[in-house]
């Protein structure tokens, strides 16, 4: 399939309502194929939540996440699939055979499960496992990528997941609107969601400063702009647990350019068209075809200590 609609979403989940938030993503699966997109991807454990497993316990968290395929969110998007003819990426906490838990990220589609991710730099619970390989999948003749939230700041990661074939690569993320040591940094107070008919301004103001969208801009665009490839980043919106998101769900092209954007304060969904010159006309694939990997692939691959200490956000 030379072009492609693709329709990335943003939502209020509720935490640990697999029922909940499943019926929500039907819905948008809905409304996305009606506006003739085959695929919509949601944010990281869109359908689990995310914020409030940082108090599980391991076997409260063991007793949340799923095994996968096997699992009865994998059927339920199977079957949201099937029934609107649209492929569904969605996030949710994984648990294997052993006990090993992972942030997982799926691809469904009619047939079932076509792609699974672990993210290889998780968080926001201490028993969780980092994923150890990349993804790479086919969803209509594109090849595809799947990095989660802080994967993405690690550049290499988009690199090697661009230079291991992907045309596209899906970003889902709960993120901003949280404390850090960058300038402008913080939460945005809850009493502005529930305020957000009323006054709108001021909420978008927090959410498009520099604790939201502002800072998402300083990174996000070079990502694609530099690989040269196709971005679906999604975001939660609303309250996370006790912390509010800002959504702000787009897709960027390779030239790093918006091509949709969820500009609601609310529940919404954005869409693009996906066409294959962008791949090669943009400036990364230039780039990509001058790398000297020998120059650098000694510094590049030397082991180090990371010295990221994670603060769990109680």
């Amino acid at each position: 399939m030379d072009n492609l609609k693709i329709t990335t979403a943003q939502f209020e989940h509720k935490s640990g309502d697999k029922a909940y938030n499943l019926s929500v993503i039907g819905k948008m699966a809905k409304q996305a194929a009606e506006q003739g997109s085959k695929v919509i991807a949601f944010h990281e454990c869109s359908i689990s939540g995310y914020t409030f497993a940082r108090r599980l316990s391991k076997q409260q968290m063991l007793q949340l996440a799923e095994h996968i395929p096997a699992g009865p969110s994998v059927e339920a998007l199977k079957a949201i699939a099937t029934e609107f003819d649209i492929a569904i990426l969605a996030g949710l906490f994984e648990k294997d055979e052993q006990g090993n838990l992972f942030k997982a990220y799926v691809c469904v589609n009619s047939t079932g499960l076509v792609a699974k991710f672990r993210k290889l730099h998780p968080f926001i619970n201490p028993h969780l496992t980092p994923g150890n390989e990349y993804c790479i999948f086919d969803l209509h003749g594109w090849k595809c990528g799947i990095l989660i939230c802080y994967d993405n700041n690690i550049i290499e990661n988009v690199r090697a997941t661009t230079l291991l074939g992907a045309e596209i690569i899906f970003m889902p993320h709960v993120t901003m609107c949280t404390p850090s040591t960058r300038p402008g940094a913080g939460f945005v107070d809850p009493k502005l969601w529930i305020n957000r008919h009323a006054d709108p301004t001021s909420l978008r103001l927090e959410f498009d400063g520099l604790k939201g969208r502002q800072w998402l801009m300083k990174w996000l665009p070079a990502r694609a702009y530099d690989n040269a490839v196709y971005v679906v980043f999604s975001n939660a919106i609303g309250m996370d647990d006790d912390q509010l998101k800002n959504g702000c769900s787009m897709i960027l092209d390779p030239f790093g350019d918006i091509l949709a954007e969820c500009r609601l304060l609310d529940d919404d969904i954005a869409t693009a068209t996906f066409t294959r010159d962008k791949l090669t006309n943009a400036g990364g694939y230039r780039y990509l075809q001058a790398r000297r990997p020998g120059l650098y692939s000694d510094i590049l691959g030397q082991p180090h200590i990371p010295q990221q200490k994670v603060v769990w956000l109680k």
